[in-house]
């Protein structure tokens, strides 16, 4: 696909680290201009530079907090102010839930988890659309996990925001497709980040070796291909897919 995004716009949330930054420089790396979202601004503008400097691509860095609709406007009319266009986006910025069990989680772990990874997707969403449908064109990939496609008994709350952004993701793909705007996700399996080694700790390599077929995490470079492919004109028949990038798991 190189440089299949010459003169293309793309956003991602959550691109200070992880998924979200390995697909910030995949875009760039086929020559998009990237706005890399974040709350993180020490982290994101080190994405910004990495980009700048060694790619040699066009890049911004953009504060978002995707809780908060006004702040997912604010980031959204940067980029087009900035760039005159968004043609891409990945909605990525997500948390994940501490709790082990159904039993033990909290008001507090519901609450985080669905403004940010369900809640903040259909922030995204709404914001990038309007957009979109001005331009008549676009295309759209949020970031699910393969707990929104199967029943994992330590994600209750995580997996049902995951499935509901499947949900909010078929649905606007059924919806905008006729506007030219094609909406799809992606559902990682286990990925080898901060994130992962944070809730997972010392369990995090064994647990890997038996989470799917292949035996082993996902590097967040495999995931960030996905997201690539999925908003390329390469993807230009696919709308409203839940794509598992997750080594087998699902299925199993």
């Amino acid at each position: 696909m190189s440089r299949l995004f010459d003169r293309k716009v793309a956003l991602v949330t959550g691109a200070a680290s992880g998924i979200g930054r390995a697909t910030a420089i995949a875009f760039a790396r086929v020559g998009a201009a990237v706005v890399v979202a974040d709350a993180d601004a020490q982290r994101g503008a080190e994405v910004v530079h990495y980009i700048t400097e060694s790619l040699g691509e066009q890049s911004l860095f953009v504060a978002v907090d995707v809780t908060d609709p006004d702040s997912v406007e604010r980031m959204v009319r940067t980029t087009v102010s900035h760039y005159g266009a968004l043609d891409c986006a990945f909605n990525n910025a997500g948390v994940s839930d501490k709790s082990s069990s159904l039993r033990v989680s909290t008001q507090d772990n519901w609450d985080r988890v669905m403004s940010v990874n369900l809640e903040g997707v259909w922030h995204c969403m709404r914001a990038e659309l309007d957009h979109m449908l001005a331009a008549g064109k676009g295309a759209i990939v949020n970031n699910a996990s393969r707990s929104g496609l199967v029943g994992v008994p330590s994600d209750g709350i995580y997996g049902a925001a995951k499935h509901g952004v499947i949900g909010l993701t078929k649905a606007a793909a059924v919806e905008f497709a006729s506007k030219q705007i094609r909406v799809n996700a992606v559902c990682p399996g286990l990925v080898e980040t901060a994130l992962t080694q944070a809730r997972f700790g010392d369990d995090l390599v064994p647990r890997s070796r038996l989470a799917n077929p292949l035996g082993r995490m996902a590097q967040p470079e495999e995931i960030a291909e996905a997201v690539v492919w999925l908003c390329s004109d390469a993807a230009s028949f696919v709308v409203g897919v839940a794509l598992p990038v997750d080594g087998g798991a699902t299925a199993r």
